[in-house]
């Protein structure tokens, strides 16, 4: 083998545009050998020693049942056979259909399986970033003092970096390597989380999500790419689904650590005498593991040997190809199966390649300048081409369906917790008590006061000790020589009261709580500090509760599009569900209680998992190889957009009306849709 290997020659002859790796090559081109010839001893695979070459009968011989072998090979003359009698293959075509019957010569077994659970795991980190936040921020903010204005930003910044990284990460996939970028963007991700959970203000914090979420940013548009090039056709859709079924495990993780890390605040731990390590520290720190797993394991995988024989890098990809077909092989109990290419066509290298820059020119500052610059080019010129004349039509189509699709699903997302909490605040409010005029003196007050308004009362000498007073308001009120001591508040307030010879003893009620309020003889003694102590609401279960079950609502969506994506084919999956998606949205007209929002949550959250499915496969398909993570990142960025926008136009409107965010789902949903049955079937294109 070595000997062979080593006298393998990259060859350029005039008149033809192809490099040849090996040394021949049959009729049509290929070096492609079905019947397994014979071969010099050095050539044959290491996995035949101790194995005789004595055929074996086919089973399906005797009922007329063709031999799978039989089925490729009629398969790959049908495509020389075109290939004759029309026009001149590309070059690129022609690469294509070579690798395509490489794949289906290494199968599909072990080596895509192990890879599937790498990169599932690296899409289930990309899951997991969307909620950690969300999950964290009702604990955070009492630690790090956050405003409202500083939460919604926290909650803004986890998009916009996503954003930014899908494009970033995306065209950098094409120009350097799959696997090299997606190993740095899961290093990146990894390390600014874990350094995220020891933040002890809110810029360290936001800075650290930020970064954290350009690095997962990055594994949506790499992980399609990277995974469909390993794929045979006939594999492709089913699979690449099945991939999908990992962000949905990524909600449900979230969701479930979310839950038994973060049910109560108090609990944790002191790092020195600044930083108190609570519940929420952990859980983010739990939530990185699925990126860490994944980030272990890219190690083990090799890059995809497409993109190398995209770069003209064929020692490499002819090495991994025959890693793919022996690890498939041997598993599959047949290690005398020997990967029988001699040679793989590839195009030259292109003319705007990264160049080569001498080791004795110049600074390694100015040859890192030099190499940065080109690559930014090179990755911007990709990204322009995406609106050339051959493929301008289908990035316009997908931009179009890409953004109503994440419009609707991440408006409707953050619309239906708020609206639960929205009618979890009204149901709470219906049960409110009102004192009008009520005149107490000389009462000690040690029992909590909760959902309460006191209007136009008199309080004389009374002791409120050691109690919560929660969402509690003093109005027009007089308090005279009365004593607070040791009061626990949240949502507060004193408005317009005379407050006289009163005392304020370990207290959290602060100016802002005095409300146009009269104080005469009043004082205030060791007052609480801290933001933190504002509030002692236990975390809302229900929340996590929600977000958990809609995230294993999707997975029958899930299922029904990986079993008939290749029956049904990719638009009717994609058109059908998101038609019927906006049929859901329209059914939410008639959600008057929580449970009945629960229930349409999920129905949309299901039928939506088989159009982003579809969706995602489709992506992959309709672009070269040169271009395919670039165009995923770009789609994938857009998607971000939609989400920034459709969460912040759907949250406007809670507590105010639901008709317009309904409207807008369903008019988004329904072009989607009729856009997505204008897309060509792929289901049967070969990876160009």
């Amino acid at each position: 083998m070595a000997d062979h290997y080593q006298n393998n020659v990259y060859h350029q002859g005039g008149g033809d545009s192809y490099g040849s790796y090996g040394e021949g090559g049959g009729p049509d081109g290929y070096g492609y050998q079905a019947d397994y010839p014979p071969q010099e001893e050095d050539a044959a695979s290491d996995v035949t020693e101790g194995h005789d070459d004595e055929d074996q009968m086919y089973e399906g011989e005797y009922q007329g049942i063709p031999h799978p072998d039989e089925v490729k090979a009629a398969q790959r003359a049908a495509r020389a056979k075109s290939r004759e009698g029309g026009s001149a293959a590309s070059e690129l075509e022609e690469l294509s259909e070579q690798y395509e019957d490489i794949m289906q010569d290494c199968g599909h077994g072990k080596f895509q399986w192990m890879l599937f659970m790498v990169l599932g795991l690296a899409l289930m980190a990309d899951g997991v970033e969307c909620y950690v936040v969300a999950f964290a921020l009702p604990s955070a903010e009492k630690d790090l003092c956050l405003s409202n204005a500083e939460k919604g930003m926290l909650g803004l910044v986890v998009f916009l970096s996503m954003m930014v990284g899908a494009f970033l990460w995306g065209g950098l996939a094409d120009k350097t390597g799959r696997r090299r970028c997606l190993i740095l963007a899961l290093g990146i991700n990894c390390i600014f989380a874990f350094l995220s959970s020891f933040a002890g203000g809110y810029g360290f914090f936001l800075f650290f999500r930020l970064l954290s979420g350009i690095g997962i940013g990055g594994t949506v548009p790499i992980v399609y790419s990277y995974f469909s090039e390993f794929l045979q056709t006939d594999k492709r859709g089913e699979h690449l689904s099945w991939l999908c079924m990992f962000w949905m495990f990524g909600g449900i993780y979230a969701s479930f650590t979310a839950w038994g890390i973060i049910p109560r605040y108090g609990w944790g731990f002191s790092m020195g005498t600044e930083l108190q390590f609570h519940s929420w520290r952990v859980f983010v720190i739990i939530a990185a593991l699925p990126a860490v797993t994944s980030l272990v394991g890219l190690t083990f995988m090799p890059e995809s040997p497409r993109f190398l024989l995209e770069h003209a890098k064929h020692d490499e990809a002819w090495m991994i190809l025959k890693q793919v077909h022996d690890t498939n092989w041997r598993a599959k109990g047949k290690p005398e199966k020997v990967f029988t290419v001699t040679h793989i066509k590839a195009p030259k290298m292109a003319e705007d390649e990264l160049i080569e820059i001498q080791s004795g020119t110049g600074t390694p500052v100015q040859r890192w300048a030099v190499r940065s610059l080109t690559l930014c080019k090179l990755v911007l010129r990709n990204i322009a081409s995406l609106l050339s004349a051959e493929l301008r039509f289908a990035t316009l189509f997908m931009a179009i369906i890409w953004f109503c699709m994440a419009f609707s699903y991440y408006g409707l997302s953050v619309w239906f917790p708020d609206m639960i909490k929205h009618l979890q605040y009204e149901e709470y409010e219906t049960k409110v008590k009102t004192f009008h005029r009520e005149r107490v003196v000389d009462v000690r007050f040690d029992f909590p006061l909760k959902n309460q308004i006191h209007r136009e009362g008199e309080y004389k000498r009374d002791t409120f000790i050691g109690i919560e007073m929660k969402s509690v308001t003093f109005k027009d009120s007089l308090f005279d020589n009365c004593t607070f001591e040791d009061i626990r508040s949240t949502n507060t307030v004193f408005e317009n009261c005379t407050i006289l010879s009163t005392v304020f003893y370990n207290t959290d009620l602060w100016e802002e709580k005095f409300i146009d309020c009269r104080m005469e003889n009043t004082t205030f003694e060791h007052n609480k500090h801290g933001c933190h102590l504002d509030s002692v609401e236990e975390n809302d279960v229900l929340i996590y509760l929600v977000s958990f079950l809609g995230s294993l609502a999707v997975l029958p969506g899930n299922i029904i599009s990986a079993l008939f994506v290749e029956k049904i084919g990719r638009v009717k999956i994609i058109g059908g569900s998101m038609l019927i998606s906006a049929g859901c949205s329209f059914f939410l007209f008639l959600s008057f209680s929580q449970s009945a929002i629960i229930a349409l949550q999920c129905m949309f959250c299901a039928v939506s998992a088989a159009a982003w499915n579809g969706i995602e496969v489709v992506t992959v398909e309709l672009y070269p190889t040169s271009k395919r993570a670039t165009a995923f990142g770009v789609l994938n960025a857009l998607c971000k957009l939609a989400a920034i926008l459709g969460s912040s136009i759907f949250a406007s409107f809670v507590g105010i009306t639901k008709a317009i965010p309904i409207l807008l789902s369903f008019a988004a949903l329904v072009c989607g849709g009729l856009v997505a049955l204008k897309l060509p079937d792929t289901r049967q294109k070969i990876l160009q």
